[in-house]
């Protein structure tokens, strides 16, 4: 057993190695005890927010270069290293050195402007970070930004600041010193762990480290690079902070010594589509600058100074693995069309301006549903409506003439905005989430309601609402609407009137009532992950419930379809938002079933048109036909992989 440690010290929970089946016991103490474990429970069941990284390669833990330069290859010009991120790049090598901190050893004669000093050099690196994950939101989309919060963080970690703050006044040591031997002895506690994705954290330790170390010693915490041509960038180990900072046009590609597949600069290098390999031998880093190397970070090769028929090779594998993927993104541009020219329209799920350029770029034909909750959750109190307005017409502008379903906040659940101040609930599934939580708060509806009227006077917006579970649900948030509305005009704002409205279908009552929701709506989305949990009675985010978790059960299937029927009685169109519309396989059921269209991640889209291009609605329905009489998700999954084998 290890532990017990401080729940507020993020350091030292990651210094447990806890993994995957591994037994904790969390205790807390206090006036808000209760409200604290229930906290925990919900980020336990959501998996703390955390989704798999599918680019991601393998983790290749024990890679280690106890081998000789000339046991090695070197002789033969090529290593053997980790791929990081896909590509092939052929340049000169450039050095990455950043310059050495001199750390002072006198001791603090003021403890006191000591300790001053070291909390402003924290929160300016407190402001540089926010600044930092803002831009990488805004260029990589949230779940890249995401890694910056890791960093702050840190900063906020009252256990370690105490043992600083000791260190200044009861051992008369200088800021500088105080910060540096803490910070080293958390990284340490992280390479010590046997767990290679931990292991790795200890560079956003240094890296934070050394952003702090560097106000301090008033030096430039930035390196920035200026190469004399492009080429492929050399380095030990790059920070978080640095890759986000590269320039593109300057970095073709990275090779380190360290760093890992799994590392947060590894994980934006492939976001910003940079080749890179890591794991590279000492002798690399004793090349001249300048010297012609090639790497391919498919392999996770390096070459030094390549011959012509090796980079004849390189050049023609990577040309092919271009043509491919231009052929892919030209074809994701044109409709999804079965053989028998059944159309299913394409659009695709949303949360920022990243999300819709790539949308744009892999052929979405609007936006299925874009999730508000980004505005609420990069900021630390609610957006204004200008601010809700100005975001909302970037993405118009990005989207152009395709139509936008802008969903209204939906908190609560799995889902929390700490100064929104959701109430502790014994369920928050079935609590006041989503519309709900926005009938308890009219102002903050209201004002949401203003911006997406206002910026649709400039874009195709439409409003889709999230949780309705009775018709009273629906007539009430109108009721808002045009609230809203009477609001602008008295004021001689323009806006978008009248405003198509959608109902997000994520519980059974919901379905079952599509007739008498029909006569007050133009559009029906349905919810599979939410619908899912509901008509089995199965928290999504818990793991000991994963058997239900399945969308293609009999039950939800038999839902979906009376929607679409009754639906398409009215002359109503359907879609698919959940999970479900960018499983390939459940995509020829749900084709088959008669859904208009399927919403997904914008990286999905390419994929489920070529699917459907190849597709025949005749043989699509009498699939669907047959999962309609299923027993069991295990069934209905059986019977679509073997429609796709034959295919």
């Amino acid at each position: 057993a290890k532990g017990p440690v401080p729940a507020s010290s993020l350091n030292r929970l990651a210094s447990l190695g806890v993994m995957e089946g591994d037994q904790i016991l969390v205790s807390a103490r206090g006036r808000m005890a209760e409200e604290v474990l229930q906290a925990i429970r919900l980020l336990v069941a959501e998996s703390f927010g955390e989704k798999n990284d599918e680019s991601a390669p393998e983790i290749l833990p024990g890679f280690q270069h106890d081998l000789s330069e000339a046991e090695f290859g070197f002789a033969e010009k090529t290593l053997t290293a980790i791929p990081v991120s896909d590509g092939i790049a052929i340049g000169p090598a450039f050095h990455y050195d950043q310059a050495r901190l001199e750390i002072p050893e006198h001791d603090g004669k003021d403890p006191q402007a000591e300790w001053n000093g070291l909390l402003q050099a924290i929160a300016r690196v407190q402001t540089t970070i926010v600044q930092r994950r803002r831009q990488v939101q805004s260029s990589l989309g949230e779940a890249k930004a995401a890694i910056f919060d890791a960093h702050l963080f840190m900063l906020e970690d009252v256990s370690l600041l105490a043992r600083v703050r000791r260190h200044i006044f009861e051992q008369r040591r200088n800021a500088a010193a105080a910060w540096k031997h803490e910070m080293r002895k958390a990284a340490d506690s992280y390479r010590a762990t046997s767990n290679p994705y931990l292991q790795q954290r200890a560079a956003d330790v240094e890296d934070v480290a050394r952003q702090v170390l560097s106000f301090l010693l008033g030096k430039s915490p930035t390196a920035f690079l200026a190469f004399p041509e492009p080429g492929i960038l050399i380095a030990q180990e790059l920070t978080p902070t640095a890759v986000a900072q590269l320039d593109r046009s300057q970095v073709q590609g990275i090779a380190t010594a360290t760093g890992g597949p799994t590392s947060h600069s590894a994980i934006l290098a492939r976001a910003l589509g940079i080749p890179a390999i890591t794991g590279v031998h000492a002798s690399v880093f004793r090349l001249p600058e300048g010297t012609k190397i090639a790497i391919d970070g498919f392999q996770g090769k390096l070459w030094k100074e390549p011959g012509a028929s090796v980079c004849a090779e390189l050049r023609a594998r990577h040309a092919e693995w271009l043509k491919t993927r231009e052929q892919l993104f030209a074809s994701s541009q044109q409709p999804a069309l079965t053989h028998d020219n059944h159309r299913v329209k394409i659009v695709a799920n949303a949360g920022s301006e990243f999300d819709a350029g790539l949308a744009v770029r892999n052929g979405a034909e609007a936006i299925g549903i874009l999730r508000t909750e980004f505005l609420y959750l990069t900021s630390d109190s609610a957006p204004t409506e200008e601010e809700q307005m100005e975001t909302l017409v970037k993405i118009g502008a990005i989207m152009g003439e395709r139509p936008i379903y802008v969903r209204t906040l939906d908190i609560g659940g799995d889902k929390a905005i700490p100064y929104l101040r959701l109430p502790v609930e014994a369920n928050p599934f079935l609590g006041v989430r989503s519309l709900r939580f926005c009938f308890k708060q009219p102002e903050i509806f209201l004002t949401q309601l203003r911006a997406i009227l206002r910026a649709g006077a400039q874009a195709d917006l439409r409003i889709m609402l999230p949780m309705v579970s009775q018709v009273e649900d629906l007539v009430q948030a109108k009721g808002y609407v045009e609230q809203a509305h009477h609001e602008l005009e008295r004021s001689g704002i323009s806006h978008r009137w009248p405003v198509e409205t959608a109902i997000m279908v994520e519980t059974p009552s919901a379905a079952l009532l599509t007739a008498a929701f029909a006569k007050h709506l133009d559009y029906f989305s349905i919810g599979t992950n939410d619908l899912t949990q509901y008509t089995l009675a199965a928290e999504r985010g818990n793991p000991e419930l994963t058997p239900y978790h399945d969308g293609l059960h009999p039950a939800v299937l038999h839902l979906i379809h009376k929607v679409i029927q009754v639906a398409h009685r009215f002359k109503k169109k359907v879609g698919i938002c959940g999970e479900l519309a960018g499983d390939p396989t459940a995509v020829p059921i749900l084709v088959g079933l008669g859904v208009d269209e399927l919403s997904m991640n914008p990286d999905s889209i390419p994929r489920v048109k070529d699917l459907i291009r190849k597709l025949e609605l005749s043989s699509a329905s009498r699939l669907s036909e047959s999962a309609l009489q299923a027993e069991r998700a295990s069934d209905v999954r059986c019977m679509a992989e073997q429609f796709l084998s034959a295919l």
